[in-house]
């Protein structure tokens, strides 16, 4: 193979199409050094430079017409993204699909306004048009300069060793099979099965006016099963998916056989599940995915753009107390080979731990390049963009609360009655004031303290930072979240994942039965 394959080649042989999926060749698999890099593959920036068939000269001549109006900066990300698609249902491929995008999205920054335009067509004639496009946000007689190119080294924080565009549909599909078998094996009232995975790489080059390049390889992968499970008469449904950045490696056995009993367990226990009563009471979060309620209901009121323009009820708490001293949440782009870490950000800024509470502090908002300026501190690495069709915003990576000083065991002892919300779903969210209501898909009743029997349909109502400042106790579990999970805000989507220990919250609303 010919490593330094580039777009122009890719259109010109173009991919071959089997069962519904497309077989690409095998292009290039990382631009990543760093002690965590141990992909046996690595690539040089020209390589990236050849992929998307431009030069270093080609991205300073397209920076210096963005700048060309007078905007303050300008930035370049180019992106080639693959993903694809297969599910089986009751041993039967029912769809398979890929989607192959490529282009380069174009950022001009005039004080805090922002111009942007995008092209498919990466040629230095459309690049320059769509640059012009671009810098109409700025009107001044004054050129910044397009500083000399240099390259910034990046981190590796997902291991790959076999690229999911050397896999074809026909590899993949007996591990499918595999795990359909599994599931129907493990319960004789499992009568319906779905099972589906997915896998998208990214190759994303990124440059600047202020003299950066840089790039990264980004892929992700996400296997679920769920099955209708009946039971004299009655039917339940449920699922399970593991998500993160991954590769073959996701297909070993015993990930598939657990992802298989998970699906099963959280099916079967819904046949003997009660509704509780309603009203307010004690909630214990449980570990894990319940910390979608963290990321929801307090993370996005972190980010610094809703800060920024008042509209966070957080707007005004820097350096104050918003929960008790045990409670320490952070967003964290450097959790390897969870969904949400990157190596760099997509404005080319280095990633980090972000404390947004420290120690039950308002310590910092999760900033791109825009609030960063604006509050004068450095940006932490939470600029991200759906595509290369989008321009960043302020998101979410891996948010996560620290562990606290106290046992899971003693939190359910000392709840008289109460719910366990173990996983949730169908969530709503009103950033600004940080209202909430969310489905707890999977639970169990507290009572004197030991949990009892399982819940189902039931909704909480709460507020978010109400709820953080009600947080009583904090245990020693943190578990991070491995579902699919996708962020969205201002019309885009971003790869998330979140976590939490189990966390007792003195009072929220439960909305279950009258009694």
């Amino acid at each position: 193979m010919d490593r330094n394959f580039n777009r122009r080649d890719f259109l010109k042989t173009g991919g071959i199409a089997v069962a519904g999926t497309i077989l690409m060749p095998s292009l290039l698999s990382g631009c990543m050094s760093g002690t965590q890099a141990s992909s046996p593959l690595k690539y040089q920036l020209n390589d990236y430079l050849n992929h998307f068939g431009v030069t270093r000269k080609m991205i300073m001549d397209v920076l210096a017409e963005g700048l060309s109006r007078g905007g303050d900066y300008c930035d370049l990300y180019f992106q080639h993204n693959i993903s694809n698609t297969v599910a089986l249902e009751d041993n039967m491929v029912n769809r398979a699909f890929s989607n192959v995008s490529f282009g380069v999205g174009i950022r001009v920054i005039s004080g805090e306004q922002t111009g942007y335009s995008y092209t498919e067509d990466i040629t230095v004639s459309s690049m320059k048009s769509a640059a012009q496009t671009a810098a109409n946000i700025a009107n001044s007689n004054t050129r910044m300069k397009v500083l000399s190119l240099n390259e910034k080294t990046v981190p590796g924080y997902y291991k790959i060793n076999t690229p999911w565009e050397e896999v074809s549909i026909n590899d993949k599909i007996p591990f499918l099979q595999y795990m359909n078998d599994k599931v129907f094996s493990l319960s004789p009232a499992v009568e319906k099965v779905n099972v589906s995975f997915s896998d998208q790489t990214s190759y994303i080059l990124f440059a600047n006016s202020e003299g950066i390049i840089a790039c990264d390889y980004q892929p992700m992968s996400t296997l679920s099963a769920s099955c209708v499970a009946e039971k004299e008469g009655k039917r339940e449904q449920n699922g399970y998916t593991s998500s993160g950045r991954q590769d073959v490696e996701f297909f070993s056995t015993s990930n598939l056989d657990r992802i298989a009993k998970e699906a099963v367990d959280s099916t079967l226990l819904l046949f003997d599940a009660v509704v509780p009563r309603a009203g307010e009471m004690p909630v214990v979060l449980a570990a894990g995915s319940s910390g979608i309620l963290l990321h929801e209901a307090i993370g996005h009121g972190m980010e610094a753009d809703f800060n920024r323009r008042g509209e966070s009820i957080f707007s005004d708490k820097i350096g104050k107390k918003v929960a008790e001293s045990f409670v320490s949440i952070v967003d964290d782009g450097t959790t390897p080979n969870n969904r949400g870490a990157i190596n760099i950000d997509d404005e080319g800024n280095d990633v980090q731990k972000t404390y947004m509470v420290e120690n039950g502090i308002l310590t910092s908002y999760l900033h791109d390049r825009i609030s960063s300026k604006h509050y004068g501190v450095e940006p932490t690495g939470n600029g991200r963009r759906e595509s290369f069709r989008h321009m960043p915003l302020p998101r979410m990576r891996n948010t996560y609360m620290l562990d606290g000083p106290h046992e899971k065991e003693e939190i359910i002892e000392s709840v008289k009655y109460g719910i366990y919300a173990e996983s949730f779903t169908n969530g709503q969210v009103r950033i600004g004031p940080g209202d909430f209501t969310f489905y707890v898909k999977q639970g169990y009743l507290i009572e004197n303290g030991k949990m009892t029997r399982p819940i189902k349909d039931v909704n909480i109502i709460g507020n978010g930072p109400r709820v953080l400042s009600d947080i009583e106790m904090v245990a020693n579990d943190m578990e991070m979240s491995e579902s699919g999970w996708t962020c969205g805000k201002g019309g885009q989507g971003v790869p998330a994942s979140l976590g939490q220990p189990t966390v007792k919250v003195s009072k929220i609303t439960v909305g279950g039965v009258n009694a």
